[in-house]
């Protein structure tokens, strides 16, 4: 009888439904994939994020970079694993909110748990330091001087450095040409072999890329000056107001249990007062704004309502 009764607890316990925690998590590595190319923003907020949570949880954070289709890739690999918590991904602002706006990715939104925003990474536009054009009223000037021959190296189709772009030809009626590119440091390669013109990038990704590199930032699309690049103006200074960025925070598929989801969501708070991390952060050029999940969801359906007002009169994929 007691062998039945164990057999039959076992059965329940295999049949229980998603999202139930059935064990202390986490008991073993967690995989935090990363949507775009080694060596980029995204990639580098995940590999420092991963080294902290390790240290908060116990168990190896292993950082997975699955490059493609603008971060829909990566994305698409969250929404298909099953939401135990041991599959995680840094998820970025635009794509998370473009990329189903522009196509059938074969998820939305709601296909994810958002646990929290760590770092708010504003826009910018940078040449090489060779390039006549120094400044961002060059750029628009050269742009409509010579409609479409202005090339700009971009994340992807509806990444944040795509749709940068887009804003800036609205605002200003300049033509450039976005060339795409599988994440910021590939972009940032192209531009330093002077492949192309132009290169998007968020800030603390331009600022990475300047290290002992010939890289010349433009202007950076914030509402203030950034205190890790006091000299960079932005673009309002210039007269244009637009604003963008990125937004990175953690997420998982949807369905996880809530006591992993809590349980995360207060290590990721930890990690972000650590003043420790807070240093780390900085030295490598993490512009760190801390969310909770209904900040950070709420965050998210602005700028989704904000991208598809912008897919009306300006569809990024045609």
């Amino acid at each position: 009888m007691m062998l039945t009764r164990r057999a039959a607890l076992a059965a329940s316990l295999s049949l229980a439904a998603p999202g139930v925690a059935l064990a202390a998590w986490p008991e073993r590595p967690v995989t935090l994939i990363v949507p775009f190319a080694a060596g980029g923003g995204t990639d580098i907020s995940a590999r420092v994020m991963a080294q902290y949570l390790e240290r908060e949880l116990g168990q190896p954070f292993v950082v997975q970079n699955r490059p493609g289709a603008g971060g829909g890739i990566g994305l698409g690999a969250l929404a298909a694993a099953a939401p135990d918590g041991y599959t995680l991904a840094i998820i970025n602002t635009p794509g998370i909110v473009t990329i189903p706006i522009e196509r059938n990715a074969g998820w939305t939104m709601d296909s994810f748990t958002f646990i929290a925003g760590v770092v708010d990474d504003p826009g910018t536009f940078s040449v090489h330091p060779d390039s006549p054009i120094r400044t961002m009223t060059d750029l628009v000037e050269a742009a409509k001087r010579e409609p479409g021959r202005i090339t700009v190296a971009t994340q992807g189709v509806g990444s944040a450095g795509h749709i940068n772009t887009l804003l800036l030809e609205q605002a200003t009626g300049a033509q450039l040409e976005p060339v795409v590119y599988q994440g910021a440091a590939p972009a940032a390669l192209a531009l330093l072999r002077k492949e192309v013109t132009v290169a998007t990038a968020n800030l603390g990704e331009a600022l990475t890329f300047a290290r002992n590199q010939p890289w010349r930032t433009l202007g950076v699309m914030a509402e203030a000056r950034n205190a890790m690049a006091p000299d960079v103006p932005t673009l309002r200074e210039l007269g244009l107001d637009i604003l963008g960025g990125s937004l990175r925070g953690v997420g998982g598929p949807r369905g996880m249990a809530p006591d992993v989801v809590a349980r995360l969501s207060a290590a990721i708070a930890k990690v972000v007062a650590n003043p420790e991390f807070i240093t780390t952060s900085e030295r490598a050029f993490q512009p760190l704004r801390y969310l909770n999940s209904a900040d950070y969801v709420a965050y998210l359906r602005a700028s989704d309502a904000t991208h598809r007002a912008l897919w009306r009169v300006r569809p990024w994929n045609v």
